[in-house]
């Protein structure tokens, strides 16, 4: 390839960058086509909203309902806990000295 033909593919590819037509002469748009693109726009902006609205809310509230039953879970748990460590504790006590007592076959015997 010669630069000549290099030279010729850069500048088109340039002004189709610029101008989005491979025309080698753009046309501006006219005011009329400019407004007719928006009022078609504005509908479609306007629906897109409104479902990104809905959307939003469909996924919040299934968090939230997500977020509730969880919490509720972990307070029913820690709930669980707190009732068997409060049973646990009359259930036994804790003796720091005690004397040990070795039995003997005599003392068997004089217990009967």
């Amino acid at each position: 390839m010669n630069d000549d033909h290099k030279r010729i593919i850069i500048s088109r590819i340039s002004e189709y960058r610029q101008t989005g037509s491979t025309d080698n002469e753009a046309t501006p748009a006219s005011p009329r086509s400019r407004w007719a693109v928006y009022a078609m726009l504005i509908p479609v902006v306007i629906i897109m909203a409104v479902l990104g609205a809905f959307f939003f809310a469909a996924f919040f509230a299934l968090f939230v309902v997500a977020a509730a039953g969880l919490g509720l879970r972990l307070w029913w748990l820690r709930r669980k806990l707190h009732k068997s460590t409060r049973a646990e504790e009359g259930q036994y006590v804790v003796i720091e000295d005690a004397e040990i007592v070795e039995e003997t076959e005599a003392n068997r015997k004089k217990g009967k």
